[in-house]
């Protein structure tokens, strides 16, 4: 071992061992996996090892069926044999709500490109599947790419295909203590100190003490997980197949075949942590002692299943640790704030997604993005709110006792809420606000006029579709008051400020007292944020953008930060209300000394409102004309008074950002997160419009070869859907006949133009308005128009009048 490498990987289950592989594979040999004890001691040894390619979320299935076909080439290129078995896999859906869940699910799968996979009748399950019992199935989901491996055989064929690209590894060698340097990191360890730039936590069970060595909490907990091996089943000994991974959703088990028996799985819903400040030091090897009372239930449920159970003994109890974060999916990346450490933990499934996690952290690393939108893992998707232990405890065992619970798409979960509350959060509860939650503040979704009022969960349209028609009636017609607390601001200012957001921002910059528009991309040319510029006249600029990626940007301006430039994210000092309508201005001007009517569109300045010294601008998402007003946070809650007051006679009502998401769609306004992601290209997006070509900016080389080459393969386009009695959520697929051609990004009902509406991804040969497509939404066929952007005042005059 010597006493310098250029990268550090702590850990040497499946994850390290597929970082430290990937590293190697992509030309950076100067890199060793510490091991404190041997390879896959911790979760990797006893994990059940299966593959599948689903996940709703494209980003991860693509890392998912990466890993998948990376397996057999591992295994040849290693010499390790990792026992593959390609089985298939069913998953079962036993309720009405399941079964539409899940042909819903089918064809979102087929839109992401899954496209081997197919519903099947609970007898065609049954042929698959023979010990199982059918009854209540309503029907399956079959996907070919489902099986299971060599737990054990899989993790050194990663560590010997690293060794013999030129990395190293070393077991039984302790990291005890990291030290941050000028230049990177000291890993203190039994056998000695080294040196290097980047140091990777893998360190799975022991990740929450590996990121404390470097003054970090991370939101990750172990708890534990069961499953049984039974004996030799029978009627297996008689097949002359092996059984095909089998998910019944209703009994919270999965099951697959070992050998003559099967290994049942249980998510179970009484869940139980263990050792949330880190496993000890000296557990690897070991299991706890199986908790049949505590799986009774979901045990019953398994026998009952599969029937066959009942007959034959149980073989092997498992009873054994696995980490989670608070939504189940990794946490990878470069921790914000400590340059040269990354993180590649709390990967649930590492068999599953273990290689996709390798490869895109060693892109990030050597090349300094991922190829793959890689948000749903990054580590910088949560903030310091997410390191307390309440909050940690909360959120991952919802997560656990939910993994095969039904969910819908209007579902608030309550663990870790409510956190962060606006000031006037308590004036709009009693008003009846309605909450959802971004990142860890509580959003306005909608107010309820009856106190009683409850909304159904479904994958349709909810009892809250004629509430959120009347917010968006007040809108149109009058004036609209809503929150704003969820926005994000950053303050930029310093000698070198105009110039460092010339450099940041494709757009051009505002005028002082106006506010732009501005893209900005990556080096490759991807989308970075679809952000708002303010130039306030007196030095400072604000950047506002979306909440929830506070933690993620802050990230990427500090990353690029210049000397005499400060950036300061005023996320807990500024809040505020925007006011939109028709007769905006008359409740504003009541308020402001200022005569509103000179501002001009997209523009901003100080006012006093009232008491209140305010920023304003003139803008607004909803299509009419509007007003942002941001205030210090010991101001909102009068702010909210005195506005509700000023509008008392022009019909002002409060809205929520479900009446946001109709209205937007309706001017065909992207959102993070669903039009725009660090996916997709500006010429994708239409954010292109927004680039000044005549400058210089980061990712200015790659959107001018876009620009210049054939264009982009596929554009974003306004779709009519015809009607039916849901909306599009996202990732719905389209069909010209039976081609794919592209896929929703989002959708809604635009309740002013009367119209479901979506917009969606298409390949550019189909996205000359008219084009007649087709969609599903929630599994039934419904027809697709491309229409012209803008279905409701496609001019703009109601923004600028």
């Amino acid at each position: 071992m010597k006493s310098h490498y250029r990268v550090v990987v702590i850990g040497g289950g499946v994850v390290g061992s597929s970082v430290l592989y990937h590293l190697a594979k992509f030309g950076w040999t100067d890199v060793v996996m510490l091991e404190r004890s041997v390879l896959t001691a911790g979760s990797s040894w006893h994990a059940a090892g299966g593959i599948h390619a689903l996940n709703a979320d494209p980003n991860m299935a693509q890392l998912q069926a990466y890993t998948i076909d990376l397996l057999s080439e591992v295994e040849a290129e290693s010499g390790q044999n990792i026992g593959l078995h390609m089985t298939g896999g069913l998953t079962l859906a036993g309720t009405p709500e399941r079964w539409e869940w899940l042909q819903s699910a089918y064809r979102v799968f087929q839109s992401i490109g899954i496209e081997d996979c197919h519903l099947m009748t609970p007898e065609e399950a049954k042929a698959a599947c023979p010990i199982m019992s059918t009854d209540g199935i309503l029907g399956a989901l079959w996907a070919d790419r489902e099986g299971y491996v060599d737990t054990t055989g899989t993790v050194h064929a990663y560590a010997i295909a690293a060794r013999k690209r030129g990395a190293e590894y070393y077991e039984h060698t302790k990291v005890e203590e990291l030290i941050q340097t000028s230049d990177g990191w000291k890993v203190v360890t039994d056998k000695g100190t080294i040196t290097c730039e980047h140091v990777v936590n893998a360190a799975g069970l022991w990740a929450k003490q590996l990121g404390r060595m470097a003054g970090i909490e991370l939101p990750v907990s172990p708890l534990k997980h069961h499953y049984l091996i039974s004996d030799t089943i029978p009627q297996l000994e008689q097949l002359d197949h092996e059984m095909p991974m089998t998910v019944d959703l209703e009994g919270f088990t999965y099951l697959r075949q070992d050998q003559k028996g099967v290994l049942l799985g249980i998510y179970e819903i009484n869940h139980e942590h263990w050792a949330m400040d880190g496993a000890p030091w000296d557990y690897g090897m070991e299991l706890f002692q199986e908790q049949t009372e505590r799986i009774e239930h979901e045990l019953i449920l398994g026998f009952e299943r599969y029937p066959a159970l009942q007959q034959v003994g149980v073989k092997t109890w498992v009873n054994g640790a696995f980490t989670f974060s608070p939504d189940g999916n990794p946490l990878v990346g470069p921790v914000p704030g400590k340059r040269g450490y990354w993180c590649a933990c709390a990967v649930m499934a590492g068999f599953l997604q273990g290689g996709g996690v390798g490869k895109s952290l060693a892109e990030w690393m050597i090349y300094g993005e991922p190829e793959a939108d890689t948000y749903a893992m990054d580590v910088a998707r949560y903030g310091t709110f997410a390191e307390n232990r309440e909050y940690i405890r909360q959120t991952t065992g919802q997560f656990y006792s939910r993994r095969f619970v039904m969910s819908y798409p209007n579902e608030q979960l309550p663990a870790g809420r409510p956190l962060k509350r606006a000031p006037a959060y308590s004036d709009m509860d009693a008003a009846g606000c309605r909450w959802g939650q971004s990142w860890d503040l509580e959003v306005p979704l909608y107010f309820a006029p009856d106190p009683d009022f409850e909304e159904t969960l479904t994958l349709k349209r909810s009892n809250a579709h004629d509430i959120v028609a009347e917010e968006c009636k007040a809108v149109r017609e009058n004036v609209g008051l809503l929150d704003i607390t969820g926005f994000s601001r950053y303050e930029v200012s310093g000698s070198n400020a105009k110039a460092w957001l010339d450099r940041m921002m494709a757009s051009s910059l505002p005028k002082p007292g106006h506010a732009k528009l501005a893209p900005m991309l990556a080096p490759s040319g991807r989308l970075m944020g679809d952000l708002t510029l303010f130039n306030w006249g007196d030095g400072t600029w604000w950047i506002m953008g979306s909440y929830y990626l506070r933690a993620w940007h802050m990230r990427w301006f500090n990353d690029h930060l210049t000397e005499g430039v400060q950036i300061r994210d005023l996320g807990e000092e500024y809040c505020g209300f925007s006011l939109s309508g028709p007769k905006s201005a008359t409740v504003l001007q009541k308020l402001v000394t200022n005569d509103l009517s000179p501002m001009p569109f997209m523009g901003c300045a100080t006012f006093d409102v009232g008491l209140i010294r305010a920023r304003v601008a003139r803008l607004s998402v909803t299509g009419e004309r509007g007003y942002e007003i941001n205030c210090r946070y010991g101001d909102h809650i009068t702010l909210r008074q005195m506005l509700l007051e000023a509008g008392a006679d022009e019909g002002i009502r409060e809205i929520g950002f479900n009446a946001l998401l109709s209205l937007r769609l309706e001017k065909s306004f992207g959102i993070w997160s669903a039009e725009f992601t660090q996916g997709y290209t500006a010429g994708m997006t239409g954010m292109d419009r927004w680039i000044d070509w005549e400058k210089e900016f980061i990712g200015s080389e790659k959107a001018l070869a876009e620009r210049d080459g054939n264009g982009p393969q596929r554009r974003l386009v306004t779709l009519e859907i015809a009607d039916g009695d849901a909306d599009a959520t996202g990732y719905e697929p389209i069909w010209n006949n039976d081609h794919k051609v592209g896929f929703i990004t989002s959708g809604g009902y635009g309740h002013s133009v009367q119209k479901s509406l979506a917009m969606a991804l298409v390949d550019a040969d189909v996205a000359a308005v008219g084009t007649a497509l087709s969609t599903h939404i929630v599994g039934v066929e419904r027809g697709a128009t491309v229409v012209p952007a803008s279905p409701y005042d496609p001019a703009g005059t109601a923004m600028r009048r």
